[in-house]
């Protein structure tokens, strides 16, 4: 019964965090996105963030970003600079050839910052990436 269901583990599908310019603030801005690296389509993408710490946490918010193409990638939503000093996380859903796929990715506090840059799969940018 239990040992019949088949839980899928979750690769090639990222969160991602950059800092980048912002037309409409006229700053840089911290902005976060999912990143499909697989070589297949993702459908019914959907994105839960929080935030917490000990003492404070955030609103939920959930994000349908729907079907994501092989290789591309998809913003999800902007952090505040008081979020990053908060952990962050990001549930994923998302359906492959109608398997449900689900997974956790927690940015710790104070790990979203310009020294952990890094180049990113998909995107043509540097930041803060987690598997």
């Amino acid at each position: 019964m239990k040992e019949d269901i088949e839980i899928p583990v979750v690769t090639g599908v990222y969160i991602a965090v950059v800092k980048e310019w912002d037309e409409e603030f006229l700053a840089k801005s911290w902005n976060s996105y999912i990143i499909n690296d697989l070589d297949t389509t993702i459908e019914m993408v959907l994105v839960v963030t929080k935030g917490y710490d000990d003492k404070r946490k955030t609103s939920m918010l959930r994000h349908g970003i729907g079907t994501m193409e092989a290789k591309s990638s998809a913003k999800i939503e902007m952090l505040q600079e008081e979020l990053l000093e908060m952990n962050n996380e990001f549930s994923v859903t998302f359906f492959v050839e109608s398997k449900l796929y689900d997974k956790k990715y927690v940015f710790r506090k104070n790990t979203i910052n310009e020294n952990a840059f890094r180049d990113l799969p998909v995107m043509d940018q540097r930041g803060i990436l987690v598997k």
